[in-house]
């Protein structure tokens, strides 16, 4: 089992279908009242590439990539064209997008993270497959050139010195999902015009 750091061919994952799944343990008691009880602490994402074929050299594409993974073995990257930036869609990427963290003077080491919030409520994500070249950073509101790199397949930023006591680390990136193929065999249908067809291409996001 390993992971490949390629991507899945961002002309179908575009067309595909998917998202956040959550666990949730419903209990309901004989007065009628619920008793709910989380049993992730994180979601975790859900696709089906089969949406985003459009042709049969789609489809050779996903039967060749699927072939390279050995099905459900290899793990490898894949874009959420609806959640693939630190900020919103429809907005550029700035080094303030996200707070990391606060500086200690001793920490040289950070992770990139997103949240989601709404309202008093949020939810903070690990984000380990960041878009290299995309990623930018700063610190006290200023944005660092230089003195810091980051590992793609990590998502940990590393700075030559530590940030002072004090001083807010943020970022901005765009990042892909890690995620495997949730089945071992494609069901593929050829019609009389040898133009291909299939009805599901599960991927399950692979937690790291």
């Amino acid at each position: 089992m390993a992971f490949h750091e390629v991507r899945f061919p961002d002309d179908i994952s575009r067309g595909a279908r998917g998202g956040p799944e959550r666990r949730t343990q419903v209990v309901e008691l004989a007065s009628g009242d619920e008793e709910r009880n989380a049993s992730w602490a994180d979601s975790r994402r859900r696709y089906d590439a089969a949406y985003g074929i459009r042709r049969a050299d789609d489809l050779a594409a996903v039967i060749a990539f699927f072939e390279a993974r050995n099905g459900r073995l290899h793990g490898f990257r894949w874009k959420d064209w609806g959640d693939f930036k630190s900020g919103l869609p429809s907005a550029p990427t700035t080094p303030i997008d996200q707070a990391l963290a606060t500086g200690d003077g001793d920490t040289t080491a950070f992770q990139l993270i997103k949240r989601y919030e709404s309202g008093p409520q949020a939810w903070v994500r690990r984000i380990v497959k960041p878009v290299a070249g995309t990623v930018r950073v700063a610190l006290g509101g200023v944005e660092a050139l230089s003195a810091w790199s980051v590992d793609a397949t990590t998502g940990v930023v590393t700075f030559a010195t530590a940030p002072g006591a004090g001083l807010l680390v943020t970022a901005g990136f765009e990042f892909d999902v890690a995620v495997r193929f949730d089945t071992d065999r494609l069901d593929v249908t050829w019609d009389l015009d040898r133009l291909g067809s299939i009805a599901s291409i599960p991927l399950v996001e692979v937690r790291r």
